[in-house]
């Protein structure tokens, strides 16, 4: 199978640093890791929406997922946009063109990525019906997994599928949380805008940056125990984007230039981008 066109402008126009890893990957692989991570991208894009409110939120990624668990081999990206109709003219194309994403991938892989939506989206409604009330570390634990934790056991499982890559599913999780750390802490200041805080109640900027460099370090050996080939590829790009824009932040910066991030991908791909 190989990845449609557009799909592949989706992806750049939505995420550069995931664009470039997965435009790598082997054919197969490449539909899969696309369709896994277009279809986050799509219920991400509702969980963040600005002018959404919270119950319109939960109610679309309801949708969604209730669409996704009555999948079958016959579904169509229909679907999905039917269901959707209503609100194409507040919902980002990404978003909209789920269904198409949800049948990137190989039939044999496919449902195992529906599953993974379905249980995500249902996971963000609930946080979106409490506006995202992080009250402790066990609450901030929850979260990081529902929306990243648990895309680590995603890629986990789609490794293991294509050449039979066994992971440690804890350090997967560590994965997801780590890059969902990192993000927490880079657009904190956003957040706050728009009335939403994922930091546990009382917690600092310290604690926080303790928190990501915790699961980092998980990520780290996660990728570590990689053999050379696509898996390590994939991971090598965003984990070390993740620990730059940690140490810049640490440094007082807001983010990463984005000539830091091309010398950085250019380090690690030996390849123009």
């Amino acid at each position: 199978m190989q990845l449609c066109k557009s799909a592949l402008e989706v992806l750049e126009e939505t995420s550069r640093t995931f664009y470039i890893p997965i435009s790598r990957l082997p054919s197969g692989l490449q539909e899969a890791v696309a369709s896994g991570y277009l279809c986050m991208r799509a219920i991400d894009e509702i969980e963040d929406h600005p002018s959404l409110d919270n119950a319109l939120k939960a109610k679309l990624l309801q949708i969604i997922s209730l669409t996704l668990q009555a999948g079958t081999h016959e579904m169509k990206a229909s679907d999905l946009s039917t269901a959707l109709s209503d609100y194409k003219e507040l919902l980002p194309e990404v978003s909209l063109r789920i269904g198409e994403w949800a049948l990137l991938a190989p039939d044999t892989i496919a449902p195992r990525i529906w599953d993974a939506t379905a249980a995500m989206a249902d996971r963000m409604a609930y946080w979106a019906c409490i506006n995202w009330q992080i009250k402790d570390k066990a609450d901030l634990d929850r979260y990081t997994f529902g929306v990243a934790g648990a895309v680590g056991l995603l890629l986990s499982d789609l490794w293991a599928w294509y050449d039979n890559t066994q992971t440690s599913r804890t350090q997967a999780i560590g994965f997801g949380r780590g890059l969902q750390a990192v993000n927490i802490l880079r657009n904190h200041a956003e957040d706050l805008t728009r009335g939403v805080d994922f930091y546990p109640q009382g917690w600092s900027d310290e604690q926080m940056h303790t928190y990501a460099r915790e699961n980092l370090r998980m990520a780290d050996e996660y990728t570590a125990a990689l053999s050379l080939g696509p898996a390590l590829d994939f991971c090598r790009i965003p984990l070390a984007l993740a620990h730059a824009t940690l140490d810049a932040l640490s440094q007082g910066e807001a983010k990463l230039s984005r000539s830091t991030v091309m010398d950085l991908v250019k380090q690690l791909t030996s390849t123009p981008v």
